[in-house]
């Protein structure tokens, strides 16, 4: 291998496709530290600003999705990926990278078939148990592929495939040795146990709506809550936490400290994004999956039935949650035996160093 190489990582989109680049970068420096690595990502998404934050170059793409609803934006699509895959063969041909990684979202399709085009190594990391399209169609290009779940055999050519798991951010990982941190963070007693809700960035209406409903009666059963609202649904949970006025309840649209928030939670619930769930396999948290229903293919469906099919989490359906979310929550939470085998079950499901050894299947890679 030569001593400094070129690497493009192309992706992002949402924080399940940016923050398993960065590592996989960050463990890429580790291993080669000349390395000189890009990003290539798409205007206006949240990569824009993660990614120079993380330390690293990144150029976007003028790309986007279909809409799932009727608007002329739709119309601008077809152009924009013409702009995109000229861009970049045009990226791919200037920095002349010895390896190319699609991490997912819509500047990964256009990079790595550039890639492929011009004959350099390509890998990409599918981070959930059923596949997105943009993956699917560059499988059959792709040099080798990273996955997260057994069996996805069934998506992609077995010689292809590396089990390596998602990559979990370094503070997630520390924070089993921070409870104590978090307590006084949070402010709450060591002698309660605590439900940590959380649905992402921008929120999961459902979820608030049965938080809204479920909090006191929570409260009421001696639980301490930490309730992430996004956004979105921050005045409404402000104004239900002023009427309560309890220690046991904290509420904010974000958690700036996510680590000291799982170092004090108990149990979990959260949308079933592959990152997510991720953190809490690294973690060993019992958690009450709420799959979102506004993805691609149900993917986060899948996801969730891959823990709960072997034990190792409790789902319940967004359309249901309203109505059992705090149900849900108390016959976990009070039941130590269940609670002892989800730890234990769930254990499994997580991949130590899966940053470093994606990086190093990359590396593998370079002529």
């Amino acid at each position: 291998m030569p001593d400094q190489i070129k690497v493009i990582i192309a992706g992002g989109g949402t924080g399940g496709h940016v923050f398993p680049a960065i590592a996989i970068a960050n463990a890429i420096k580790e291993k080669v530290f000349n390395a000189r690595i890009l990003f290539v990502g798409a205007k206006g998404r949240m990569e824009m600003e993660k990614v120079p934050a993380a330390g690293y170059h990144i150029i976007g793409l003028n790309i986007s999705g279909l809409q799932r609803r009727l608007t002329w934006k739709n119309f601008l699509v077809p152009f924009k990926l013409c702009d995109s895959m000229v861009r970049s063969k045009n990226i791919v041909k200037r920095f002349r990278p010895q390896i190319v990684i699609g991490v997912g979202g819509y500047a990964s399709g256009p990079v790595v078939r550039a890639a492929a085009k011009y004959g350099i190594p390509t890998l990409i990391q599918e981070q959930n148990s059923y596949p997105g399209i943009t993956n699917k169609i560059l499988a059959r290009k792709a040099d080798k592929i990273c996955v997260a779940y057994e069996g996805m055999e069934r998506f992609f050519p077995k010689e292809k495939i590396f089990l390596t798991g998602n990559p979990v951010r370094n503070d997630i990982l520390d924070a089993n040795s921070r409870k104590e941190e978090g307590l006084e963070y949070f402010g709450f007693s060591p002698d309660k146990k605590v439900v940590l809700i959380v649905g992402g960035s921008l929120g999961a209406l459902s979820i608030n709506e049965a938080m809204n409903r479920h909090v006191e009666g929570m409260l009421s059963e001696g639980l301490q809550v930490i309730w992430q609202t996004g956004k979105h649904y921050i005045d409404n949970a402000m104004l239900l936490a002023g009427r309560l006025k309890t220690k046991s309840l904290w509420v904010n649209a974000f958690i700036n400290r996510m680590d000291l928030a799982f170092a004090v939670s108990d149990v979990v619930v959260s949308r079933a994004g592959a990152i997510a769930i991720s953190e809490i396999c690294a973690l060993q948290r019992p958690s009450v999956l709420v799959p979102s229903p506004n993805v691609a293919e149900d993917h986060q469906t899948k996801n969730a039935m891959a823990l709960v099919n072997m034990h190792a989490a409790v789902l319940v359906r967004d359309n249901e949650v309203r109505e059992k979310l705090g149900s849900a929550v108390s016959d976990l939470i009070h039941d130590e035996d269940k609670l002892h085998k989800l730890k234990q079950n769930i254990a499994g499901f997580f991949y130590r160093d899966s940053a470093k050894n994606i990086a190093g299947v990359a590396l593998g890679l370079v002529k």
